[in-house]
């Protein structure tokens, strides 16, 4: 007798495909927001510019000479589709393209989108408009180390010890072989405490700051410490970028936070680390005691994980080790190390 029935794996098939189709199907009215919210050039504009930075309305509105409501309008609309999300920085409110996702369909079209959108070249009027309001809150991080310079150790202290977030930094520095001509640097040294494990581990080290004052509190330090293999830059890593400077290990101890640009520190880092230079972070996880502003000239209430992994993929370098480690004052910081690969 013969069997008329097709093989088993042809209803398989069959099946997955209608499987398939009817996902697809139940996921069509989730597109259609992000369509219609991107259906709009000045939209597309805001999306273009959050490809690498977090911006307020206000700052929004100068970069497009907008009206607040309007760019509001926007905003929300944007948001309502899953285009933007926000992210709150004691009283105000940033925006930010989303830093989590999953395989929905409606994700697929979200990322697809920021990839053809990424494409266009932000204008040069737009770009320094964006150079201007860097420019801006870096001054108020420097306007508040010039002002309390002499009390910052104190200020920082009250959030965590040096040691909490200092010792998990030399663990990973310990776990490399460095050459013996290696060079390591530093953003941020603050006081200089650091710059004593850094010169003995290192044949030499750059300590780079914005701030005079701080930069001279740790040239200061290492004076006194007697640190013969410290050299002292004052700036912001752009001007060590300038100057073609290449070195085998970076370190940021609580300074991320301080930095007009998170984003950009990736870049520069990615670009002054030769090849297998690792660069290395302690810093808060994202936080909303908004007391830190003040009393600690914070520009961010610290940083979700995913964003400094997807700020390092975005520069070209790979996750290493990473430890979080929980606060009793509620704090958290997360001691992350990203590596260059050639």
């Amino acid at each position: 007798m013969l069997n008329n029935q097709p093989p088993q794996d042809t209803y398989s098939t069959s099946e997955a495909i209608e499987s398939h189709s009817s996902l697809i199907t139940q996921c069509l009215p989730s597109l259609a927001p992000i369509l219609k919210a991107s259906g709009d050039p000045l939209r597309l504009e805001i999306l273009r510019v959050l490809q690498r930075d977090t911006f307020g309305v206000t700052e929004l509105c100068s970069l497009f000479d907008a009206k607040q409501s309007g760019m509001s309008h926007h905003l929300k609309v944007l948001n309502k589709a899953g285009l933007v999300e926000t992210q709150r920085e004691g009283n105000s409110i940033f925006y930010r393209r989303p830093i989590k996702h999953n395989d929905e369909l409606s994700d697929e079209l979200i990322h697809s989108l920021f990839e053809i959108v990424d494409q266009a070249p932000i204008s040069k009027t737009t770009t320094h408009k964006i150079a201007l309001i860097k420019e801006h809150r870096a001054a108020q991080s420097q306007l508040f180390f010039s002002k309390h310079a002499d009390q910052f150790k104190e200020q920082q202290e009250l959030i965590a010890s040096f040691e909490q977030y200092t010792l998990p930094v030399v663990d990973l520095i310990k776990a490399h072989t460095f050459s013996e001509k290696a060079c390591a640097m530093e953003i941020g040294p603050g006081e200089g405490a650091f710059l004593s494990e850094l010169s003995s581990r290192f044949n030499k080290v750059i300590a780079l700051d914005n701030s005079e004052g701080m930069l001279d509190k740790a040239r200061s330090y290492a004076e006194n410490k007697k640190l013969s293999n410290i050299e002292f830059m004052l700036g912001e890593s752009s001007k060590a970028v300038q100057n073609k400077i290449k070195v085998d290990a970076i370190v940021l101890n609580m300074v991320l936070h301080h930095i007009p640009s998170p984003a950009d520190i990736f870049t520069d880092c990615a670009e002054l680390l030769n090849e297998n230079g690792i660069m290395l972070i302690s810093d808060l996880s994202h936080h909303d005691q908004n007391w830190a502003k003040e009393n600690c000239g914070d520009l961010w209430l610290g940083f979700e994980n995913e964003e400094l992994s997807n700020w390092a993929s975005n520069s070209g370098m790979s996750e290493g080790e990473s430890l979080y480690i929980g606060l009793r004052n509620g704090f958290q910081i997360q001691v992350r190390e990203f590596i260059k690969y050639q």
